[in-house]
């Protein structure tokens, strides 16, 4: 006698998800994740850059007592560049040498504490990182007191003659090209250090083994493998290096003034918003294309 199965009705268990539906929505669901970041975006980065385009566009005869009129005025572009291209390239002249500066302390650093500092690497790593527990004001100051005329580090170079009896170290581009290597050289360490900590030393024997020097190393195995540590490295410390005023204000004087000191001055003093939002926009197209210079050439040597 065959008996047949009732399949029970009623239970209140809803119907299994068909696996289409299923799919589709795991394919919505990174989207939906990327909400969040995209909205707080496009409502603190995306509509300040755009209110920052109208505000160079504005007429530069208007002021804050008379108001602004968006009178397109695209020549404001050429003036501002025109009035100050020395301070455009003194900002990229002392970023670049600072990162030098910067690349020549910070790769061995890098190396020193991902392969050789042993149980020593995180009391290092927090050392790099320690200076940034502070404001940048405060560090800056710092320097501001050690390289002043009267500090010991400057009596010293005097009294071995490396200085002369007037010399000085504040208020000089020494001191803003100081002031930028030492607070923005946690930036370039970290990404050097994560690149640098996955290096398989077994790649270094076999190249010791082919009879390649401590230089051939070095150049066919340790720098190409660190080299994605290296370009994001750079770009986290020469992007704010160009903009930032804060050296030169306390470390130079106006004949050491970046252009993130212009544009301070054309938001907060002179109240010129379209001369400040024109030079604002020319300097963020400036390291745009910098950056994107950069990145194409690091990937055409990654590349061959």
């Amino acid at each position: 006698m065959t008996v047949l199965a009732q399949v029970p009705t009623g239970s209140g268990q809803p119907p299994p998800t068909p696996p289409a539906a299923r799919s589709g929505r795991h394919r919505l669901l990174p989207y939906l994740l990327l909400l969040p970041g995209a909205a707080w975006l496009l409502v603190f980065f995306g509509v300040p850059l755009v209110q920052l385009a109208a505000a160079s566009l504005y007429d530069p005869s208007g002021s804050l007592s008379t108001g602004y009129a968006l009178t397109w005025a695209f020549g404001n572009y050429p003036d501002v560049l025109q009035a100050y291209w020395p301070q455009f390239l003194r900002s990229f002249g002392y970023a670049g040498i600072a990162l030098v500066l910067a690349l020549l302390l910070g790769y061995p650093l890098a190396y020193a504490i991902a392969q050789k500092a042993g149980r020593w690497k995180n009391l290092l790593l927090v050392c790099v990182v320690a200076p940034m527990f502070t404001s940048f004001l405060v560090r800056t100051l710092a320097w501001k007191t050690i390289l002043s005329d009267n500090g010991a580090l400057v009596g010293l170079l005097r009294d071995v003659h490396l200085l002369a009896p007037d010399g000085r170290l504040l208020a000089t581009p020494f001191a803003v090209v100081l002031g930028l290597t030492y607070n923005f050289l946690p930036f370039l360490v970290l990404p050097l250090y994560a690149s640098l900590e996955r290096l398989d030393h077994r790649l270094l024997e076999a190249a010791s083994d082919l009879y390649a020097s401590p230089v051939q190393a070095f150049r066919r195995v340790t720098l190409p493998l660190s080299m994605p540590g290296l370009v994001a490295g750079t770009l986290l410390f020469f992007i704010p290096a160009s903009g930032d005023y804060i050296n030169a204000e306390l470390l130079g004087t106006p004949n050491e003034y970046m252009i993130g000191n212009v544009i301070d001055s054309a938001f907060l003093v002179r109240l010129d918003y379209p001369q400040g939002a024109a030079l604002s926009f020319l300097l963020m197209a400036a390291i745009l294309a910098m950056v994107f210079g950069y990145l194409r050439r690091a990937g055409t040597e990654e590349v061959l």
